[in-house]
This record gives structure tokens, sequence and C-alpha cells, in this order.
């Protein structure tokens, strides 16, 4: 029970679409109704826009819906966006993905980077298209090469894992320093991750630390835990108990449970903190309840015990 996790995550990367895209300085809403009722897609995109977002109008996915479906139908390439985001969401329609794919390649096609992502990430879960790695890889590094600091995270996870290319550790550091560098904290997390292992660059625990902490203070869980984990190696850093828990504490508030657990930990050897096997066993408790095991037991022993 005495024992912390070192488990040092592996690189991670959530899939998670853009939103609806927004449009700026909205004119007066019947001169726009005006607009788009003769056919301008501007005007049709921009009602879009109100609706969806509930910008002087009641707030109406349906609507929003016709009128991206209008602009779209006319080309526009942001409209046709925001139409496959509706679809993908199944806001104002029945949630399609078939569709989402359908207004995400078109717009895609048109160089939106948001698109690119989107259909890279519907093409790598296999998501109203047969999964394709390959294509995934190919819309992620359309996106990626305009700068998309999401992409370039994915494209480096494709390049980590092996998933529509061959497996090149370099590379993939490449395109998570791309990210990282754009204050992307799964980017940051990653490469924090690739200097831990020394996988596609030297080995090296300061780095790491610096690109941990670059994520953990932008609230990344798995970060704010292997930074911890880092302090109480002294690896990178100083060992220094006080900033573990510290960052421990940060992860396991958001409902980490390796985090959660070694915080219990660290309460009941006394490590940074006042020993008190009684705050262990609540933090050991919450991470029971996240399905750790390994919490579970502890919680046990210190039940058992009289805690």
């Amino acid at each position: 029970m005495n024992k912390l996790l070192k488990k040092m995550m592996v690189a991670l990367l959530s899939l998670g679409l853009v939103q609806v895209v927004s449009a700026d300085n909205v004119p007066d809403f019947k001169e726009m109704l005006q607009a788009a009722e003769q056919g301008d897609a501007d005007a049709q995109y921009n009602l879009g826009v109100m609706y969806a977002n509930g910008r002087g109008v009641r707030q109406d996915d349906a609507q929003a819906v016709q009128w991206y479906r209008k602009a779209a139908e006319q080309g526009d390439a942001e409209a046709q966006f925001n139409l496959g985001v509706m679809y993908a969401d199944g806001r104002g329609v029945r949630q399609d993905d078939a569709q989402a794919v359908q207004w995400y390649r078109k717009a895609a096609e048109q160089g939106v980077a948001q698109a690119q992502l989107n259909l890279g990430v519907l093409y790598a879960d296999g998501r109203g298209v047969p999964k394709d790695d390959a294509q995934a890889v190919q819309w992620y590094r359309k996106a990626a090469e305009q700068g998309y600091a999401e992409a370039q995270n994915n494209l480096g996870l494709m390049y980590y894992q092996g998933r529509g290319v061959y497996k090149d550790d370099a590379q993939a550091v490449q395109w998570y320093r791309k990210a990282a560098e754009q204050g992307n904290a799964a980017a940051q997390f990653n490469l924090g991750n690739m200097y831990t292992d020394g996988r596609g660059v030297p080995k090296d625990d300061a780095q790491a630390v610096h690109w941990y902490r670059k994520a953990a203070e932008q609230g990344y869980a798995q970060a704010q835990f292997n930074l911890g984990n880092m302090y109480v190696d002294g690896r990178g850093a100083r060992q220094d108990y006080a900033q573990a828990v510290h960052w421990y504490r940060k992860a396991a508030e958001q409902g980490y449970a390796e985090a959660q657990y070694n915080l219990g930990v660290v309460y009941v050897n006394g490590q940074g903190v006042r020993q008190d096997h009684k705050i262990a066993k609540e933090w050991f408790g919450k991470a029971c309840d996240n399905g750790l095991q390994q919490s579970c037991d502890a919680y046990r022993e210190l039940n058992q015990a009289g805690y």
C-alpha cells in the first residue's frame, strides 16, 4: 500500500471534433435575413451562426442547419464545415456520421484545416466511413501543414503508433514539437513522454519536466500526474515531495485515479504532507470509485486497521 504508482502514461490524444466556426460583426438580423433570402451565401452562413449561437435571435439549431445547408450547397466552405459539425453532434438534425463525412470532405477539399482534422478523426475512428488510418494520416497531414496544432499532434501520434505510416519516433517528435510550441497541451504531454523514454530524442529528464510542466499548468491531468512522479523520483528536478503532492492533488481533483491513489500513499507515509490515514483513506476511496483496484485494496487495508 505504501508504494507509489510510477506509471508514465503513453502518448494520449483526444480526437474531439472542433466546434462551430463563429462569425464576427454580425449585422442587423432583418438586413441579414433579407440578403440570405435573396441567395447571398455569406448572409446564409452568418444567419446559421446567429441561430446556432443565439446571437441576435433565439437559439435554434434546426434553423441554423437550414441556413448552413443553403450556403453549403452554394459551395461556402465554412458553412459546409459547420453543417458537418451539426451532423456529427446531432444538433438540429439526426446524428449522422456519414453526412458529417460528406460535408467535412467538401470543406476539407477547399482547404479548411478544421474540416481536414475532423475528417481525419472520422477515418481514424471508422465513423461514417470504413476505418482507414492511411486516409486519416493524409487529412491530418494537410491540416498539420497549414499549422493546425491539433492535427500536428494527431499526426505525431500516428507516427508514434505506426498507424497509417511506418512507425517513426523522430517524426512523432517533430510533429509533437510543432504543436507543443503552439501551446497544445496534449502535444506538450506527448513530447514530455518522448523525452522521458528517450524515443526519437536523447533521453532528457529536464526536458521532460519542462514539457510536462507546460501541459500541467494548462490543467492537463496526465501531465500533472507525471510531473508529480518526476518530483518524487528527483528526475529532471530536485526531489521535492511537497511539489509532488501539489501536482498529484491537481490531477486528483480532476478525478485522475492514479493521482488519487498516489495522494493517498503520500498521506499514509507522511511524505510532503502531515501523515493522516483518514485523508489517505478518502483518496484511496475516490480512486477505487474510479476503478483502480489497487486503491480498493489500500482502502480495505486502512478500513480493517480501524481508520
